[in-house]
């Protein structure tokens, strides 16, 4: 017979004695990522290489700390020397509507900004001072004098012409006036004019009208050399302009040599000034008035002149690592502001605000996957800018045609970043499956380990690993057996008793909680008793459920039978699963059995209440019986089976065993203990083999027993597969100490059969003959009279009462 398991297979203690602290304050910090070499390789090499489309994709488990461990071990690299590069907008002279980028060392950006603002601040007292200086009044009063002798001598000749022909012209404020003379060069009266003849009359009209015509000429003349005098004022201002802003932009020209395109906006810079040099005209207090305005809502004509530093950095700066938390499209991309004024919404390169693409650049932008798709279009956006290698600010609304207001179409700027998306591993392989340009911009895939090895080694790293959380995260200590048990309960989650969890959040909520409790207690550090007490109350605020059903086991509404012996019922173990909390709680598993050709009927199924996983079991279930009783004889077996009192969907096939065990039961006729609960899968050849949850299933039937009162001696049989999993709680372990729960580890079916009923299986021997009074005899003698009846009778047709065995 199976004897139970020892006390020492169901829980893994952690060793003590290999710790050489007192406390979490002993223990140095842990300079290395445990357990991660596989992922770690992976990002180290997508990291370093520069190529397109090496970015990368790093899955694993949410809450085990891949966020944090990537940002880690990116700040470590040495290999990342190169400086991250400054960027900015500035006008566009020649089309506002497209500002110009431009690339600058680190801290460049910021001078350059600096630099303009002294610049406009310095030529708005140097223009002006230029213009009230001597030289250019003298220079501008002999152009205008210059013009006002044309005039006058332009005008003179008219009117000593006229005066030759006794008419007079008179010029005044309000025009001029032509009128005839006498030859004493007196202005004809009217009555004078009068008493001429006709002809006179006719001739000294035609003379007016010559020299009116003369004058209407002369001014035309003198409208063109006043235009001419104008653009002589106009060279002048420039040139006196230029002669102003030449040593100033000169030197910024110098300052700026190694960057070409910086030279080249300072250059039209200065034409812009010169062009306009009108503007620095205003008074100095005016000026000064519009300092720290916004450009789109105030009406400074210096505001063209400004430098919008998109992103910079530090001198000493390394590249960037930067994490958005919120990828929307404005803060992936940046977006373009407008300001609303007199009823309409205006916009210029000052507006232009920087996404997280823009901060990353030249670095590494990590992301969170999931957010990143929930976005609309960032995921296309993100590909597309990708596949360009540059980043371009644009609009959304104005990209889906939404709006029509007057926007901007900055100049691109050059995308050098290296994109880290962190996910689960199920988005990463419906992406690379289903998104074909996926895996041309994601090639390198770091898989983080959900649990690692648990080993002396590890162990000691994992203690260290608890005590950097707990000064990060500004906590009191652990003593040496707190530590010791948070490890067992790393292993616990994990579950394997040969593994731990690298399950960071887990562990950090519970060193949190411990702590509040310690608090409360005015403790100075965290003892093992607060640890267990933050696990219990734990699972306290998540088991209401579990209670529930507790509860109606107890009182009788859920029927579960936990003494005696029944033919063809079995208690199963299921697990519900609630997300944050998971619990096992015994189920009553039947079956009935009669001669017939319809095999193995699963009730669930045929209500639609069975998954694929539990359907796969009841198959398998169908294939042992004919390999192992039926060989040489069909076999005519209709079986039913149910989960009784379940109204759920059921999946899974760790009840397979249990199923199985009902089964050979119904057929054999032999009762099955019912106070060993039984969980595990089934093969087709009878071996037993692993499920999950075992610790939760072992827990629930253990507390429903205890619930009920049960007898001197309960248990569960469970797969051999599945002792490394055993991490149970300490009730349950006082209770196999004391010899009144006992867990039993089968590796075949026969196994099981043999606890549950107390008679061997059997063998078959040479002449292929289960001995008689086994179980497998009893099984196949009443396979084989099934068999024998069903060519003996004809069976009804569908209708036709059932015929009576």
């Amino acid at each position: 017979m199976i004897k139970p398991l020892h006390i020492n297979q169901l829980y893994s203690h952690c060793d003590l004695e290999k710790f050489d602290f007192s406390t979490t304050e002993d223990l140095k910090d842990l300079d290395t990522i445990i357990g991660q070499t596989r992922a770690l390789k992976a990002i180290n090499f997508g990291v370093g290489i520069k190529k397109k489309g090496y970015n990368l994709y790093v899955m694993g488990e949410l809450g085990s700390g891949k966020h944090s461990i990537v940002e880690q071990f990116i700040k470590s690299r040495k290999e990342d020397q190169e400086k991250p590069a400054d960027w900015c907008y500035v006008n566009n002279f020649e089309d506002p509507r497209k500002p110009i980028s431009l690339k600058l060392a680190s801290s460049m950006g910021v001078q350059l900004k600096k630099d303009m603002e002294e610049l406009v601040e310095d030529l708005q007292g140097i223009i002006p001072s230029v213009f009230e200086s001597e030289q250019y009044r003298e220079k501008k009063q002999s152009i205008i004098d210059k013009l006002n002798e044309i005039k006058k001598e332009s005008f003179q000749k008219i009117k000593e012409k006229a005066k030759e022909e006794y008419i007079t012209i008179n010029y005044t404020p309000s025009g001029y006036t032509v009128s005839p003379t006498n030859k004493e060069n007196k202005i004809l009266e009217t009555h004078e004019f009068m008493i001429l003849s006709d002809k006179e009359k006719e001739k000294i009209q035609e003379k007016i009208k010559k020299f009116k015509m003369q004058i209407e000429h002369t001014a035309q003349d003198m409208v063109i050399q006043s235009r001419v005098q104008l653009k002589e004022i106009r060279e002048l201002e420039q040139n006196m302009t230029k002669k102003a802003v030449d040593n100033s932009i000169g030197e910024l020209k110098k300052r700026y040599r190694l960057y070409p395109n910086v030279v080249a906006y300072l250059q039209n810079v200065e034409e812009d000034i010169i062009k306009n040099a009108q503007d620095f005209l205003i008074s100095a207090q005016n000026a000064l008035s519009t300092i720290g305005v916004g450009p789109a809502s105030d009406s400074s004509i210096f505001s063209r002149y400004r430098v919008n530093v998109l992103v910079t950095h530090k001198d000493k700066e390394r590249v960037p690592v930067v994490y958005e938390n919120n990828p929307t499209y404005a803060n992936l991309f940046g977006e373009i502001e407008h300001v609303a004024q007199m009823g309409m919404l205006l916009t210029d390169f000052n507006l232009i605000k920087p996404g997280a693409l823009h901060r990353a650049n030249g670095g590494y932008l990590i992301l969170d996957v999931s957010k990143v798709l929930l976005q609309p279009f960032v995921w296309d956006g993100l590909k597309r800018m990708l596949q360009a290698g540059a980043i371009r600010i644009e609009s959304l609304a104005h990209s889906l045609s939404l709006i029509s207001t007057l926007t901007l179409e900055p100049q691109t700027i050059e995308l050098d970043v290296k994109i880290i998306l962190i996910g689960n591993r199920t988005l990463y392989y419906l992406l690379y499956n289903y998104d074909p340009e996926f895996k041309e911009l994601f090639k390198i895939n770091a898989d983080f380990e959900d649990r690692i090895e648990r080993n002396e080694q590890n162990t000691v790293l994992y203690a260290q690993m608890i005590g950097m959380m707990v000064k990060k995260n500004q906590l009191l200590p652990l003593d040496k057996k707190a530590v010791g048990r948070v490890i067992e309960y790393g292993s616990r989650i994990a579950e394997d008793s040969q593994k731990l969890s690298t399950h960071l959040k887990s562990l950090g909520d519970l060193l949190q909680e411990a702590d509040f409790i310690a608090a409360q207690k005015k403790l100075k550090r965290i003892t093992k008793n607060e640890i267990d007490e933050a696990i219990t109350e734990k699972i306290e605020r998540s088991d209401r459920i579990k209670d529930y059903i507790y509860e109606e086991i107890q009182r009788g509404t859920i029927l579960i039978q936990i003494k005696g012996e029944k033919v063809g019922q079995v208690n199963g173990v299921p697990v519900i699963n609630l997300g944050n909390y998971a619990f096992g709680h015994p189920v009553k598993i039947t079956a009935l059995t009669r001669l017939g050709k319809d095999g193995i009927v699963n009730i669930e199924r045929e209500v639609k209440l069975s998954g694929p996983m539990h359907d796969k079991g009841i198959m398998i279930l169908s294939a042992f019986l004919a390999t192992r009783y039926a060989k040489d004889f069909p076999l005519s077996v209709t079986a039913t089976l149910v989960f009784e009192q379940s109204y759920g969907r059921i999946e899974g096939d760790s009840a397979s065993c249990a199923e199985l065990f009902a089964l050979l039961s119904s057929l054999s006729e032999i009762a099955l203990d019912q106070s060993i609960a039984v969980t595990g899968s089934v093969n087709q050849n009878g071996q037993v083999q692993a499920v999950g949850g075992i610790n939760e299933k072992i827990e629930g039937f253990f507390d429903v027993c205890k619930l009920l009162g049960g007898t001197k001696k309960n248990g569960i049989i469970i797969p051999a597969s599945n002792v490394k999993h055993l991490m149970l709680k300490e009730e349950v372990l006082n209770a196999v100490k004391r010899g009144v729960f006992e867990i039993y580890a089968i590796e075949s079916v026969d196994e099981g059969m043999e606890i549950l009923t107390g008679m061997v299986s059997g063998k078959r021997d040479a002449r292929g003959n289960f001995p008689k009074k086994s179980i497998d005899y009893c099984i196949e003698e009443k396979l084989r009279i099934f068999a024998n009846k069903s060519k003996q009778k004809s069976y009804k047709k569908e209708g036709e009462p059932e015929e009576k065995l």
